[in-house]
């Protein structure tokens, strides 16, 4: 590992600052932005009269009556963030935006540039604050989390100093360095762990032998130990900003057949092709928009390949879009007659199909072929790549449907938490993950979940079947696991090495022809095995099996 010399422009609290402007409350308010019924993020007002990150609405509202709560919206956050660094752009060629409110660049050629650190920090100060009437604040350091760090305090740090910088600080600041919601949670985790075992500092961390902290923390042990001796995993990615290309045409007379659409998709997929190609760019997503005779806006967002080899030909670009013209007017007319809503609205039986008026594609996250930024752990490789084609070909003889992913969604068993969606496509799961689900399970989730739940028998001591009354007691302690015969083996006996549980899960209570109640039970086997059963009225299921 080496370390980069890294400049940070950073701007404080910017979700609660993003969320002020767009709201348009005056800035002399206290203000705090609220996801679910916590703050995740305080004006600097606000935190004066006690308001801190992490309290819930009422503890703040009690605090802090007169605080101004404001919804989270990562795209309010990222796109008002745009101006920022279009202006830090002024200064320096090319930047990486790490997430909204964060900037990172090598500071070496840019400082030799502009004379110093110092001036190139300034430099950067006055341009935010002249074009977009934003406080930011820089630090530069030899790697990322010195660098991120040192913006917090306008420092500069010099070269080679980086880890008697950092030294001294508690491991609570290795947070600032995880830029995504799951690196987020993770470093928390580690960060308690560290804790735990006595590691309250990030130089007692930095002295520890490599292959000891990978063997005891795993990849994020790594990557915190990595950080906290100033070294990178590899230096800021250079942003170069480019346009979106957009091609769109007019449907008249409207389209109401799959065919006749798709056919004017084509030819919008040909002249985007040619636009891309003569501009030498790739890009990371296509979204496809449609408007229909009755004035209805659709739009839908599909990941391309990677890696700006050509594979994001015409003939990928059109399937995408008689895919996803299929889903707007073929499987809504097969399912709910020909007067159905592609927008999901209540259909008229005596209504003629739904027509599209318009048609467009967009390429948008466009960068130059060849130049996509890395993957935290190294760029794609070849077999990625072609493991990427041969999943677009497939998909290309099967269809949009042909190959789906899973995704994770809010639930309460393991098949409800299960989103499947087509290989490709960019949307949000129907039920988030981060609401209350009474009754789930607890982690881990298990590895593998067969399509049908197989029937077994669970028995106590004396070989009764286990069962449940109607307050949830359980009749016995299960000692054994009987599967069922089939025409391939017979029935088998597994003693029950280990248990934990019921869970009880009584859904649709209120509708006596869809109630349900369940019993979740995990169980461990003689042969190490472990499994989730469920227990319903009529017997007991294998429902999962755990690593």
């Amino acid at each position: 590992m080496t370390s980069t010399r890294t400049t940070v422009v950073w701007v404080p609290d910017w979700p609660v600052v993003a969320a002020v402007r767009a709201a348009e409350v005056p800035p002399h308010l206290p203000a705090a932005v609220q996801h679910g019924a916590r703050l995740t993020a305080v004006s600097a007002i606000a935190r004066a009269q006690g308001v801190r990150r992490g309290m819930r609405r009422r503890q703040a509202q009690g605090v802090c009556p007169e605080v101004v709560l404001l919804p989270a919206d990562d795209d309010r956050d990222a796109r008002l963030f745009e101006p920022v660094a279009v202006a830090t752009e002024a200064v320096v060629a090319g930047i990486e935006v790490a997430r909204p409110g964060l900037l990172l660049l090598p500071a070496g050629g840019a400082a030799r540039f502009h004379g110093t650190e110092e001036t190139l920090a300034e430099r950067l100060v006055s341009v935010v604050a002249e074009r977009t009437g934003h406080e930011c604040q820089v630090g530069t350091a030899d790697g990322l989390l010195a660098a991120i760090l040192a913006a917090r305090t306008d420092a500069v740090v010099p070269p080679g100093g980086s880890r008697e910088f950092l030294a001294p600080r508690p491991v609570d600041d290795l947070a600032p360095a995880a830029v995504t919601d799951d690196a987020g949670q993770a470093v928390v985790e580690l960060v308690d762990l560290l804790r735990r075992l006595g590691l309250r500092r990030l130089g007692d961390l930095a002295a520890l032998d490599a292959g000891d902290v990978h063997a005891r923390f795993g990849t994020w042990g790594t990557w915190a130990w990595t950080l906290v001796r100033g070294e990178d995993l590899r230096p800021p990615a250079r942003r170069r900003p480019e346009t979106d290309l957009e091609v769109s045409t007019e449907l008249d007379p409207p389209a109401h057949r799959v065919d006749v659409a798709t056919f004017a998709g084509r030819r919008l997929a040909e002249e985007l092709h040619a636009l891309l190609t003569e501009h030498s760019v790739t890009c990371a997503r296509l979204r496809i928009t449609a408007r229909t005779d009755e004035g209805t806006e659709l739009t839908r967002a599909w990941r391309t390949d990677m890696g700006g080899l050509g594979g994001l030909s015409a003939a990928r670009i059109t399937d995408r879009i008689r895919w996803q013209l299929e889903g707007w007017l073929t499987a809504a007319a097969a399912e709910h007659g020909a007067g159905s809503r592609p927008d999901g609205g209540v259909p008229d039986e005596h209504a003629e199909p739904i027509g599209l008026v318009a048609l467009g594609i967009t390429a948008e996250d466009v960068a130059p072929a060849g130049a996509e930024q890395g993957r935290l752990w190294g760029g794609a490789s070849g077999g990625d790549l072609r493991a990427h084609r041969a999943l677009d070909r497939v998909q290309g003889l099967l269809g949009g449907d042909g190959v789906l992913t899973a995704a994770l969604q809010g639930g309460r068993d393991v098949r409800d938490q299960v989103h499947l969606q087509p290989w490709g496509a960019q949307a949000a799961a129907p039920r988030p993950v981060d609401r209350p689900w009474p009754g789930h399970l607890p982690p881990p989730a298990p590895a593998t979940v067969p399509v049908r739940p197989a029937p077994v028998d669970v028995l106590d001591g004396a070989g009764r079947p286990v069962r449940f009354d109607g307050r949830f007691a359980m009749s016995g302690d299960p000692v054994r696991v009987r599967t069922h015969a089939t025409d391939r083996r017979p029935a088998v006996d597994h003693d029950v090495a280990g248990w934990a549980g019921p869970w009880p899960l009584a859904e649709r209570w209120w509708s006596p022809a869809e109630a349900g109640l369940r019993m979740h039970l995990q169980v461990t086997l003689g042969d190490g095995r472990a499994l989730l059963l469920a227990w319903r009225p009529d017997g007991w299921t294998c429902e999962a099996v755990y690593d």
